[in-house]
């Protein structure tokens, strides 16, 4: 059966939710980034322990993950 409905993937994105959708991936990936650099280096001068930083690593690496869902379905 032939209707005029167009699928969700034929319709074309407004200017600013393609702009919210690229902003989405470059947080993710600059969560991500953060969380792997706290975690494997020591150039970073913070004044917490290795505990610390990992924690800290481990919980932006999850936020950063949270956020890509959320971003990948609300594409």
């Amino acid at each position: 059966m032939v209707t005029g409905r167009k699928s969700r993937y034929e319709t074309q994105k407004s200017p600013i939710q393609r702009f919210l959708f690229v902003l989405g991936i470059v947080f993710f990936l600059l969560y991500f980034a953060l969380g792997f650099m706290l975690i494997f280096t020591t150039k970073i001068p913070l004044g917490i322990t290795y505990q610390g930083r990992l924690i800290l690593g481990i919980l932006l690496i999850v936020y950063g993950a949270f956020r890509a869902i959320r971003v990948w379905q609300t594409r």
